[in-house]
């Protein structure tokens, strides 16, 4: 069974950089075929995809978000990296990790209250 935890720091002032780390057990995120994301719920947004990185390192991010975020992976630890430069009170949020193929979703984390607040 995969499994996916988040970490990260809870509490973020606004301008500074939000970095959040998915540690995945059970399966290897180079596993072919296999792809990884984040996915944010906010109040009065729902459910909003953030970034993709798939088992070969490809990565696709939001295009709302691309020009101040990033997702990468440290294959030796079996993680992958969430980073969002200069937030704002808006990108506050729960963040989950969920492993997936490319057009399906299958495990998530239990999420990870992200608050933007000075």
């Amino acid at each position: 069974q995969v499994q996916l935890q988040e970490s990260g720091p809870g509490l973020v002032r606004p301008s500074q950089t939000l970095s959040l780390t998915c540690t995945v057990s059970g399966d290897s995120i180079t596993t072919p075929s296999r792809s990884w994301r984040w996915i944010r719920q906010s109040p009065g947004k729902g459910l909003e995809w953030m970034a993709t990185i798939d088992s070969a390192g490809y990565t696709a991010d939001s295009p709302r978000l691309a020009s101040r975020a990033s997702i990468s992976r440290d294959t030796s630890k079996n993680q992958f990296t969430r980073q969002l430069r200069s937030v704002t009170p808006e990108d506050a949020g729960v963040y989950f990790c969920v492993s997936g193929g490319s057009t399906w979703f299958d495990d998530w984390g239990q999420g990870t209250q992200v608050t933007v607040s000075s």
